[in-house]
């Protein structure tokens, strides 16, 4: 089995140069960087995790806490969970996931087993029972996602009160006289999931703003049906034709297909904007407007932060909430306005 000595050994360097190249802890000069590189590269070097493990007395894992429910949008977790294991990789961690079901109890296992270096939760509560724990842990623990109380947290999430606020503000400006939010399942609901207030905070501070009468239809039940149930009770809110939007990724391609069972076409009729990101709202037919979650943004500023408080030599960053903003983007589902009209 090669190593580090044997790499040391080729490179013409000490052992413990090796090993500041491959942990990055002191400056090294370019080209005996290069050699150690070219070194390991010759001999398939890969480092034993465990030995690592004890001269470092780090695990180089970063434990990840992610939602798991039968109807929720898994596939709206993966560029999350892609970019923050792409950030591990460039600092040469790896990923342990876990599930949230697991609750308290598996933030404890991880800490207290020395699992990982480091935790990052998502899918957080407006009131967590993982919170206490969190703050209490002998690691760096970061939030996707803000509590109701974030006091001695390090929190990274979109700004989901201006996301809320961008998407009333766009149905008011495409000319329609009320605002429907087809809300989410009774499971997110149940789990009082933060995002979910402050959205829908954001709609409602801007509608009142704007003068327009604001709906709200939740919780939906999960597929067609429970979107068919969603369109009828958004249509029968009174009133013209409503600008609808949709914060439950899941339910926007149902909610569109709904429409168009009613010989509603999306911006032709009416206005539908779904909060999703950009691509998957590039996915569905018809293309729809969104306002994106900014998930890779907001994923590569949250291990930023989680790296920073793993810096043993730098000054780790100060708790924090840090919002990423939210950008619109008009497709074929909104009506044309004024202000800037469809192509």
């Amino acid at each position: 089995m090669v190593t580090s000595r044997d790499v040391a050994r080729v490179a013409g360097v000490s052992q413990s140069t090796v090993s500041y190249v491959m942990s990055g802890r002191r400056p090294i000069s370019e080209e005996t960087r290069r050699r150690v590189e070219a070194a390991i590269e010759e001999l398939t070097y890969q480092p034993n995790a465990g030995a690592r493990a004890l001269a470092s007395q780090r695990t180089q894992v970063v434990g990840l806490v992610v939602p798991f429910e039968p109807n929720d949008d898994t596939k709206g977790l993966l560029p999350f969970i892609e970019t923050i294991a792409a950030c591990a990789r460039e600092q040469d961690h790896d990923v342990l996931l876990v599930t949230a079901d697991e609750g308290a109890a598996g933030l404890q296992r991880l800490a207290r087993r020395s699992l990982c270096d480091a935790i990052v939760m998502m899918d957080i509560g407006a009131v967590d029972e993982r919170i206490p724990v969190a703050r209490s842990l002998g690691v760096p623990v970061i939030l996707i996602g803000v509590p109701d109380d974030p006091t001695g947290l390090h929190c990274v999430d979109v700004d989901f009160v201006e996301s809320g606020r961008i998407a009333a503000t766009e149905l008011a400006a495409c000319g329609h006289d009320r605002i429907v939010v087809i809300g989410h399942s009774p499971a997110t609901v149940a789990r009082r999931v933060n995002y979910v207030g402050r959205f829908q905070r954001g709609v409602e501070a801007a509608a009142a703003e704007l003068g327009l009468p604001c709906h709200l239809v939740a919780p939906v039940e999960p597929g067609r049906d429970g979107a068919r149930v969603a369109v009828d009770a958004a249509l029968a809110a009174g009133g013209p034709q409503p600008g609808i939007v949709v914060p439950n990724t899941v339910a926007i391609q149902y909610v569109l297909h709904e429409l168009q069972q009613r010989d509603l076409v999306p911006g032709r009729d009416l206005s539908v904007i779904g909060i999703c990101p950009d691509m998957t709202a590039d996915a569905m037919f018809p293309q729809v407007s969104n306002v994106s979650l900014e998930p890779r943004d907001v994923s590569r500023r949250a291990m930023q932060t989680l790296f920073g408080l793993l810096d043993r030599e730098g000054t780790p960053p100060e708790a924090s909430v840090e919002l990423v903003q939210p950008r619109l983007t008009r497709r074929s589902t909104t009506l044309p306005h004024p202000a800037q009209p469809q192509p």
